[in-house]
């Protein structure tokens, strides 16, 4: 089929540590972990993160603080390399210094991993 493009994903969703404000958690994640991580992303084609935002609840007008602050995505066009990574970071503990700097911005024990294949089919015109 080639008209249909196949993308695998590792999505993350994270809560920043308590105390931390979400301007110093995207801040920090953007600037410093980020940066941090990419030198371990081998494989993977797309590194994304979304940081979340809540919006008002048009029936209670409650804007409520979300269960994650953002959802990190790895995204990988071979599907070993993908599922050779998510059997790494379901079974394994990452280097330390990624764990030691996941301490200084996430609520670690929150962390949810969920994966994805995608497939997507073109369309005419």
């Amino acid at each position: 089929m080639a008209d249909r493009v196949t993308t695998y994903k590792i999505l993350l969703f994270m809560k920043r540590r308590p105390g931390m404000t979400f301007e110093a958690f995207q801040d920090y994640y953007e600037n410093h972990h980020a940066p941090l991580c990419a030198k371990y992303t081998s494989g993977v084609s797309r590194y994304v993160r979304r940081f979340l935002t809540p919006q008002p609840n048009p029936e209670t007008g409650s804007s409520d603080e979300l269960q994650f602050d953002v959802i990190t995505e790895l995204w990988f066009e071979d599907e070993a390399i993908f599922r050779g990574t998510v059997n790494y970071l379901a079974t394994s503990i990452m280097p330390d210094e990624v764990v030691e700097d996941e301490k200084q911005l996430f609520d670690r024990e929150k962390t949810r991993m969920a994966t994805v294949v995608e497939c997507e089919s073109a369309l005419a015109g």
